[in-house]
């Protein structure tokens, strides 16, 4: 089994996920990037778009509007400005 990455979004308003993962898409100010565990460390800021998350062969895709994506040795976290769960 793949190893599983630790995956937080937050938002001024509450915690919209904490857990394991396999992978993080989210869209840098620079481009769009992947993490997976295991990743160098850096961060970066985010522009609007779509944060998706992948586990176990499931997708969820939360919309977030500006903030900052931290990734550390940990995990990964995404501090947005504004972020809700695309419905």
């Amino acid at each position: 089994m793949a190893e599983k990455l630790h995956f937080s979004l937050v938002s001024p308003e509450r915690e919209l996920f904490s857990g394991l993962v396999d992978q993080v898409d989210a869209p840098g100010s620079e481009g769009d990037f992947g993490v997976l565990a295991g990743h160098a460390p850096f961060m970066t800021a985010l522009k609007e778009g779509p944060v998706t998350v992948h586990n176990d062969g499931h997708l969820t895709v939360y919309n977030v509007r500006g903030g900052f994506a931290d990734v550390t040795p940990e995990g990964f976290t995404v501090l947005a400005e504004h972020a809700v769960e695309a419905g």
